[in-house]
């Protein structure tokens, strides 16, 4: 009989949009960065676009990388947070019956429903319970370091060939500014959708995402121009 595939939980998709829009993100303003920069030193399209694809492979092996060890060291730190509370709660299950009991009458609630909702809820799965209430989060919810580390892998270059084929395929006299707008409006997009994903305010983070774009090919034009030729 096939084995059932098992399906993603909530958090772990949560988790893979979000380095794919943060991968994206990083790959618009990292080679519009670089190409802006090498474009304001030269003219030369063949050097611009080299230096572009030089970067977007850096870059790409550098998000996944990143992910992947990011992704693994929280594992391994929930990991170990389950292990402790498995043993305290062997060796002293008062003391952590009494810490959650406490962190619930801390809210207001009556010491008799804090004992009741403490008790009821421990009966059932003591572990899952004393780590989401000491540690906050749920251990049955685990994040594939390995999906967060292809996502990263693939939406870095994706977001990297608008800057570059914008600053290689206009024409010289407005491929500059065609790139910088091209840049702002693909910030705007990835800004937006990263604040939707986290709940945050919309227009805050399209306007941060926007203005750290703009100084990021600011600097690297000013810097470029210093070794123009």
């Amino acid at each position: 009989m096939p084995k059932a595939k098992k399906k993603q939980s909530l958090a772990e998709k949560i988790n893979v949009m979000r380095a794919s829009v943060m991968g994206a993100n990083d790959g618009i303003i990292s080679i519009a960065g670089i190409v802006i920069g090498v474009a304001s030193a030269q003219s030369n399209n063949h050097a611009i676009f080299l230096s572009g694809i030089a970067g977007m492979l850096a870059g790409t092996v550098s998000m996944a990388m990143g992910e992947w060890v990011s992704v693994s060291t929280q594992s391994d730190s929930e990991k170990r947070a389950v292990e402790k509370e498995s043993a305290a709660l062997d060796g002293h299950y008062d003391d952590e019956f009494d810490f959650i009991r406490n962190k619930y009458q801390a809210t207001g609630i009556s010491n008799e429903l804090a004992t009741q909702a403490t008790k009821e809820m421990m009966s059932d799965d003591p572990l899952d319970v004393a780590v989401r209430e000491k540690y906050g989060f749920n251990p049955k919810e685990k994040t594939s370091a390995i999906a967060a580390a292809m996502a990263s892998m693939i939406s870095f270059p994706t977001g990297s060939i608008l800057p570059l084929v914008s600053i290689t395929m206009f024409p010289q006299s407005i491929k500059m500014v065609a790139t910088v707008v091209a840049v702002m409006i693909a910030l705007a997009i990835t800004g937006y959708t990263a604040a939707a994903l986290g709940g945050a305010n919309r227009g805050k983070a399209v306007l941060r995402n926007i203005v750290s774009g703009l100084l990021t090919m600011l600097v690297t034009y000013l810097i470029g121009s210093l070794f123009a030729h």
